[in-house]
This record gives structure tokens, sequence and C-alpha cells, in this order.
């Protein structure tokens, strides 16, 4: 719980560009791996590279501390493999 306070505090603290661009990353996210965009490969494509750059994002914001900071481009690169996955099936 502690965790997640601090993310949120973290987040208000940001400025206004980063606030946008992590907001629109995961809302982009969240509406193109809906399942009203699954049969389209390019939207599931676009879905999975908004999340690789919003875990990019967290990734480099977190890079002093290097467990976080790894698993996050862990999952970034993960997310654009997916990606390419998703566009080539």
């Amino acid at each position: 719980m502690q965790w997640i306070k601090f993310m949120i505090k973290q987040f208000l603290k940001e400025p206004l560009w980063f606030k946008i661009l992590i907001s629109a990353t995961l809302l982009i996210s969240i509406i193109f791996s809906s399942s009203f965009f699954s049969n389209n490969a390019y939207f599931q494509s676009c879905s999975k590279l908004a999340a690789a750059i919003f875990f990019c994002a967290y990734a480099i914001k977190f890079r002093r501390n290097l467990v976080t900071s790894v698993i996050l481009f862990t999952s970034a690169v993960i997310c654009i493999f997916l990606s390419i996955l998703a566009i080539y099936k």
C-alpha cells in the first residue's frame, strides 16, 4: 500500500507533459486491447507499443532503483516483442 501511495504522490509531482504521456499511453493500451478491436492486428500491436512506451517512461523515471528499472525495461522489451508478433500473426 505504501508503494501505491508513493507512486500516486510521485505522479502528481511530475510535469504536465509526463502526465499526458503516461495517461495517453495507458488509455491507448487499455482501449486498443479491448475485445472491440480484437480482430485487427494493427490495433493490438499499437496497444502493446503504447504499453512499452508506458513501461519505458517509468523505467527511465525510476532509473535510480536498479531492480525496478530492470523489471520495467524487461516488460517494455516483452511488449515490443509481442507487438511484432501481433503484426505477423
